[in-house]
């Protein structure tokens, strides 16, 4: 994690980059090109950092490897150096109302943003980032929280559940590396009071408080159950 830090120093650091989009562009640019390099691990979890988190919450190993197997592949970030995120448009339309902007009132938005959830309109994993672009043109703190982030794939809404004071410092911490990610994970099952679900491995339940009422529509708990039998 050490290149990192050294690249962009303390999640702090990075929010004005939200502010500079060449900036952004640039601090990207550099962190494909470290991720392009020989040391790929740089940006994964260690083998230890999954057996540390999974004693400081009294599970196993496989069962921290089954979640982010389930909710991203494995994997905190694509090959162009974003977070692996999912924009969700209907939870744009609702953070927009609670900001006090009427999403009826914009135009030439209707792939990203729309009142009720529904399939086949996300796109590929590798076209969310330019999506992202786009809401944040239009609102960056609602944009922010209306995207999945990283290898747990937290909504930027529970940015305070994962342990953060803002969005944008939460945000900033999933553009670091993958041991961020475990991080926010931890501080947001604890917070969620879902560990004991971890511990007696009670798929249906875990997958309700993380996923939503919904899950049995996509058999998050099946897959999850799959995914422990994998690492196990």
């Amino acid at each position: 994690m050490g290149r990192i830090f050294k690249l962009i120093g303390h999640p702090n650091s990075y929010r004005h980059l939200w502010e500079n989009r060449e900036a952004l562009d640039l601090y990207l640019k550099r962190l494909k090109e470290l991720m392009d390099e020989d040391d790929k691990t740089t940006f994964m979890i260690t083998e230890q950092a999954f057996n540390d988190s999974a004693t400081l919450l009294g599970v196993e190993s496989a069962t921290i490897k089954a979640v982010a197997e389930v909710e991203s592949s494995g994997d905190g970030f694509l090959a162009s150096g974003h977070p692996k995120i999912l924009f969700e448009p209907h939870v744009f339309w609702a953070e927009l109302k609670k900001r006090g902007k009427d999403p009826k009132t914009i135009t030439g938005a209707s792939d990203i943003l729309y009142e009720k959830w529904t399939t086949g309109k996300y796109g590929k994993t590798s076209a969310q980032p330019e999506r992202l672009k786009r809401a944040i043109a239009i609102n960056k703190d609602a944009a922010l929280s209306s995207a999945s982030w990283g290898k747990f794939q937290i909504m930027g809404y529970n940015y305070g559940l994962a342990g953060f004071a803002d969005v944008d410092s939460f945000v900033a911490a999933m553009h670091i590396d993958e041991d961020q990610h475990l991080h926010a994970f931890i501080n947001f099952v604890k917070n969620k009071n879902l560990v004991d679900e971890l511990q007696r491995k009670d798929w249906a339940g875990f997958a309700k408080g993380y996923n939503g009422s919904g899950y049995k529509e996509n058999k998050y708990d099946e897959k999850l159950a799959a995914a422990y039998a994998k690492f196990k």
